[in-house]
């Protein structure tokens, strides 16, 4: 083989330097793009942290402010109440003490409006007192009456009746109590009609002692309603009363 001639080495030669110059060409140039991107992000930088430099800040503790500037946290100092602490805390007291009060006052109308709808109806509290025209019951007689559901004696006693109901010996009685303690007026008897031991229905004029008698288990009453004979345990009930006028009286 023949040797080549010294100009084909010499071209030969320059070839690689030739194409390493060509390759390195566009690695320069991106070099140079990236740089330059750099250079216009770390002026955008500068320009928001400057703007944030106008106004107090601090720095997190957490970042490195040097390489990052945008890890500083603006100051909220700006924002505060200028008034002094003493006023604001009278006003925080003030609104605090209105929401109390209408809290409470939202409190107090559900309570009332159930207490309302719980409470008695106006039929019930019509039954709650009766009155009574005394002048229509002669002496010696018994008159029944309702109230609230149960039956009312009514008695205008004679003169021996009270005579006879005073002059017992109550202190005996298996539920000891004088004739003045169940009347206000002596001449009028009132009394609730239940019998104390099983709450049936007395019926007036009759039994032993001329009072009141029980057949349902043979319970006797005096003139004065007291228990005399049979099971029944205590007198019977005297409801409240009282004497609107002389001839009216008022159950309840």
């Amino acid at each position: 083989m023949r040797p080549l001639p010294s100009s084909a080495s010499g071209l030969l030669r320059s070839r690689p330097a030739h194409r390493i110059t060509s390759l390195a060409a566009p690695q320069c140039l991106a070099s140079q793009q990236q740089q330059q991107q750099r250079r216009t992000k770390a002026s955008a930088v500068d320009q928001v942290s400057g703007q944030y430099d106008r106004t107090p800040t601090f720095d997190s503790p957490f970042k490195n402010n040097e390489n990052n500037p945008t890890t500083k946290i603006p100051s909220f100092k700006n924002y505060m109440s200028k008034r002094p602490e003493s006023s604001n805390k009278t006003f925080q007291y003030f609104m605090v003490g209105g929401m109390g009060l209408l809290a409470a006052a939202g409190a107090k109308a559900t309570v009332q409006d159930f207490l309302v709808n719980m409470s008695a109806s106006a039929d019930v509290l019509a039954q709650a007192k009766v009155e009574i025209d005394l002048a229509a019951i002669p002496e010696g007689k018994n008159v029944i009456i309702k109230w609230r559901g149960k039956p009312v004696f009514v008695r205008h006693r004679t003169s021996d009746e009270i005579k006879d109901a005073e002059n017992t010996d109550w202190h005996k009685l298996r539920d000891p109590q004088p004739d003045s303690e169940r009347v206000k007026k002596p001449e009028w008897l009132i009394m609730l009609g239940v019998c104390t031991h099983l709450g049936c229905v007395p019926i007036g004029e009759a039994g032993d002692f001329g009072g009141w008698f029980c057949p349902c288990h043979g319970s006797h009453y005096d003139v004065s309603g007291r228990a005399r004979k049979g099971p029944a345990p205590l007198n019977l009930e005297v409801p409240m009363y009282d004497f609107s006028e002389d001839e009216k009286v008022v159950i309840g």
